[in-house]
């Protein structure tokens, strides 16, 4: 079905935590307008687009498309890290939606990629990638698919794949609840802890806000000492003053980080770039490009010269890039 190219239209990327929206006036036009509202503070998504509508004072659109942190199969989405529910037929007849189109939300940044800004991301320091990897201008087709992963309320995996006749077609996977592996003795202790907590232990279980303290709590009780009642961010703080365990739980954590990372990159073949966004990594800083991070990344013996040449990237952008995602897969479809 066409639709009026001048249409507005509602964007949104929802996570566990939160969800950000953006109106966008019409086909081709700059996200304006953007909010961030708690999930935690509406009872359905329905309701938190209804609130962002009236706080920005924006009438109904034509049009939507939703970036959200979740397997998307058929007409029902269950949220994994959150309560939320609902029909997209449902909800695009209830919003008065002409179109509503809603896809992974790493799929969705995964399609940002390509236009990321020189200032909305920055090559991880020690990446020397091969001579001919186009680092200056970000993905070129020629190197190669680009991979994707991030951590945040969970652990968000998706690829970009280039298309023989242009383009790009994103992966929409769940690469997040892959199982982690142990490289040394000291992690095979800490995945033995989660695996008495979790059953299964995905890299989503160590790799997340939720597995940070995990982490923390499991090398606290390994020394036997009483961890403190920290959340993730408390916790990443706590790392960059120097708290011994929870140092040692964010360098854990960036190390896990890098084996699935590396992982990925070869899945894929990502010649054209591994990129590293979600809410965690890019508060990092230098710790990140520091930390065991790039040596995991680059650890797979035979292959490790090609891993060298696969340069990373960590997305700083302050506007969530997803929502751009968004808005393509309506300029696409």
């Amino acid at each position: 079905m066409s639709h009026d190219p001048h249409a507005p239209r509602l964007l949104a990327d929802i996570g566990g935590t939160n969800a950000r929206f953006a109106w966008q006036a019409g086909s081709g036009a700059t996200p304006e307008a953007l909010q961030t509202l708690p999930c935690a503070d509406y009872a359905t998504l329905e309701l938190a687009m209804q609130a962002y509508l009236e706080r920005v004072q924006r009438p109904r659109p034509l049009l939507a498309a939703l970036a959200i942190a979740n397997p998307v199969h058929g007409d029902r989405v269950r949220m994994t890290n959150h309560h939320w529910s609902f029909s997209i037929a449902e909800l695009r007849q209830r919003m008065g939606l002409q179109r509503l189109e809603v896809l992974n939300d790493f799929a969705a940044l995964a399609l940002a990629l390509p236009d990321l800004l020189p200032s909305e991301k920055r090559l991880l320091a020690g990446c020397n990638p091969a001579p001919d990897a186009d680092v200056q201008d970000g993905p070129n087709r020629a190197n190669g698919p680009l991979a994707l992963i991030g951590a945040g309320t969970g652990l968000g995996v998706s690829g970009l794949l280039p298309l023989p006749n242009g383009g790009w077609l994103p992966i929409a996977g769940e690469g997040g609840h892959v199982t982690l592996a142990a490289s040394n003795a000291r992690e095979q202790q800490v995945l033995e802890a989660l695996q008495q907590r979790h059953g299964h232990v995905s890299a989503e279980r160590a790799i997340s806000g939720a597995g940070l303290v995990d982490l923390y709590q499991a090398l606290c009780r390994a020394e036997a000492s009483q961890p403190h009642d920290w959340g993730a961010a408390e916790i990443s703080v706590a790392a960059l003053q120097g708290h011994t365990q929870a140092r040692a739980a964010l360098e854990l954590f960036c190390a896990f980080l890098g084996t699935v990372a590396g992982n990925l990159a070869l899945t894929l073949g990502a010649r054209g770039g591994l990129y590293i966004g979600g809410g965690i990594v890019p508060k990092l800083g230098a710790f990140f490009d520091q930390s065991a991070f790039r040596e995991r990344f680059v650890a797979k013996g035979r292959f490790r010269a090609y891993l060298e040449s696969i340069p990373v990237w960590v997305i700083v952008a302050e506007q969530s890039p997803a929502l751009r995602g968004a808005a393509r897969v309506l300029e696409r479809l």
